[in-house]
Parts: C-alpha cells; sequence; structure tokens
C-alpha cells in the first residue's frame, strides 16, 4: 500500500512537473511592453489568442530593459524586448541581444534595422504635445516649445525622464533641434530645460498616458499616437500638437535577448509582430507601421494633416544614439 502511495505521488508530481514544464513552453518575456504604451495591451491579447503565447505585460522603460537585460547577462530572463530606436544599438553593444531575422525581414527599410538581424523596427511616432484641453482651464493650447516656458503653464508640463526614459532624450533632442543645435551641440536643450526648470515640471520616469487622460499632467512630451487614443478611443478632451517650431519621429525596435530562455516563443513573439495582423493593429492604435501600407486610410484619418508633420523630421539614429551619453549627462548634471 505504502509503495503503491508513494508511487502515485510520484507520478502525479511527474505530471504536475509537466504540465508546469509546458506552461513555461508557452510564455515569452518582452522587457519594456507596457499595456498603456502604444497599444502593447491588444498586442499581448492577440499574441495569446493567435500564438497561444502568454507574454507578461512589462513597465520598464528602455533604460530600465537594458540595465535589466545587462545585469541578468549570464542568466537572462527575458526573451525579447521592445526599446526606442536610441537604445538599439547601445543594447547590441552590451551584448544583451542575439541576431535574428524575423519573417518579413527584408521588407524593413535598410535605415530601420541592424543589417545582422540584432533589432528592426516595428513602427514609429512622432514628439509633439499631449494636451489635456480641459485641464488647461481657460489657457490657450500651447502651439510652440517656447510656450511652455510662460509662467501660465507653471506646474503643468510633463516630460518622461531623459536620464533613463527614450521619449525622455528624445524630447530633448527634439527641442534642440528645433531651437538650432545640433546631434553634436546640446546647448540650446539644455539652456530651454533649465528655463523650465523654474516653470516647475512633472518629471515622472514611466508612461504617463493616464495621468493626461486625468487631467493631473496637462501637457506632456509624448507621441501622436498617445494623444490620438486619447481623443480617439477613450473620448477624452485631448489633442496633439506639433509645436511650429518642429520636431521629430522616432522608430521604436525589437530583438531577440542573447540566451533567452524561451529562445523559440520569442522568435515567434517577433515573426507576429511583423505580421499583416500585427502591423495592421498598430496602425489602428495610431502608430505609423513600419509597412506603410499597413496604415489604413481610416485610422490615417485621424492624423492630423500632412502639412502639419512636415514640421516633423526623422531622427538620424546613429547620431542620437552617438548623442544619448552627453544628453544623460548635461541633463543630469545642469538640469536635473
Amino acid at each position: 500500500m505504502m509503495k503503491r502511495v508513494m508511487l502515485g505521488a510520484a507520478l502525479g508530481a511527474s505530471v504536475l512537473f509537466g504540465i508546469a514544464q509546458a506552461k513555461a513552453e508557452e510564455a515569452a518575456i518582452c522587457y519594456n511592453c507596457p499595456p498603456q504604451w502604444a497599444d502593447w495591451g491588444s498586442q499581448l491579447k492577440a499574441i495569446q489568442q493567435t500564438l497561444h503565447i502568454t507574454v507578461p505585460p512589462d513597465n520598464k522603460n528602455s533604460g530600465q530593459a537594458i540595465a535589466a537585460l545587462i545585469a541578468e547577462k549570464a542568466n537572462p530572463v527575458a526573451d525579447v524586448t521592445y526599446l526606442g530606436g536610441i537604445a538599439a544599438d547601445p543594447a547590441k553593444d552590451a551584448g544583451v541581444l542575439m541576431p535574428y531575422k524575423p519573417k518579413n525581414w527584408d521588407k524593413i527599410p535598410a535605415d530601420l534595422k541592424d543589417p545582422n538581424g540584432y533589432w528592426f523596427t516595428i513602427h514609429s511616432g512622432t514628439l509633439g504635445l499631449f494636451v489635456n484641453k480641459a485641464a488647461l482651464g481657460k489657457r490657450p493650447v500651447p502651439k510652440s516649445w517656447a510656450d511652455l516656458l510662460k509662467p501660465e503653464y507653471k506646474g503643468m508640463v510633463g516630460y518622461l525622464d531623459p536620464t533613463s526614459a527614450a521619449v525622455g532624450q528624445l524630447g530633448v533632442m527634439a527641442v534642440n533641434l528645433a531651437l538650432g543645435g545640433t546631434y553634436d551641440n546640446l546647448d540650446p536643450a539644455i539652456k530651454f530645460f533649465k528655463e523650465l526648470a523654474k516653470n516647475d515640471p512633472i518629471v515622472p520616469k514611466q508612461t504617463s498616458y493616464a495621468r493626461v487622460i486625468s487631467g493631473e499632467i496637462p501637457i506632456l512630451f509624448d507621441y501622436d499616437f498617445n494623444a490620438y487614443r486619447g481623443q480617439y478611443v477613450d473620448k477624452a478632451p485631448v489633442e496633439f500638437v506639433i509645436p511650429k517650431e518642429g520636431s521629430l519621429t522616432f522608430p521604436y525596435v525589437m530583438g531577440l535577448v542573447n540566451k533567452a530562455p524561451h529562445e523559440a516563443n520569442g522568435k515567434k513573439v517577433l515573426d507576429f509582430v511583423l505580421s499583416d495582423q500585427s502591423q495592421a493593429m498598430w496602425g489602428n492604435a495610431y502608430l505609423r507601421p513600419v509597412f506603410a501600407d499597413k496604415l489604413s486610410a481610416e485610422a490615417k484619418s485621424k492624423f492630423l494633416p500632412d502639412s502639419e508633420y512636415a514640421r516633423a523630421k526623422a531622427v538620424d539614429l546613429k547620431k542620437l544614439a552617438a548623442s544619448q551619453k552627453a544628453i544623460v549627462e548635461r541633463y543630469g548634471a545642469e538640469v536635473h
């Protein structure tokens, strides 16, 4: 009897172990896939429904994702990561990514992917001002970077921390180039942010979509896709502004983590984000999919006119990445 009990227990444990192992094999870990950002919530659901792979949401930003990947280099936890384009080459250079060319790789423009497959663009957004008009009260909607320095917007302007968030670093460069700086000369941006510091800005480290929708942050340096989502999906009193001095359009990329614990599932996820289904979903979430033909006419009709977007230039990823250290150091030393 005791032997039968022990055998039954052993078999039961074996079955439970097998189930747990199977569940583990049906998972993929993505760093920096926040459900409230860029409609990742819908993408994670679609991955589950289409691939039967569970990808838990993750609220890291690009800098935090790379820091975690480096810290875990000897024993990786993540399988794939999503990063602002400025972080693509630094992640590759840190040895935390490995090459993988997913399905539809050949269709990606050459300047939007690493030639050896370490990273590739899935979509892009244009940086501007995400404004909650109701939270402004009787103040006018700002139309320029310069407007944000006015005393009437004191305590109302937010931007993500440039010492770690890719969108924060892009904000520094967007302002810098718009005000006459270059990728090598950050003086205009540093001067601007020092002036803005006198206006009590709000500087979160994480995605702050909900804080704009609620009116807690009336004006946020953010992407068009978040503003359009607020306007058309959440029906909030918000609008998107491309500052009159100009701005930048920025790609977001993904890559396979070096020595990924669920490598096969990670590859399936990367194949999926370039599939027709996923690319159309990004477009319907008001991002510009890397395959432009997947942006439907209906979705594009919700964007500002092309004449407004003419003020937003494509960022030079190589030059921006080369400026990243200086952005972080100078902002930290002179503004923070």
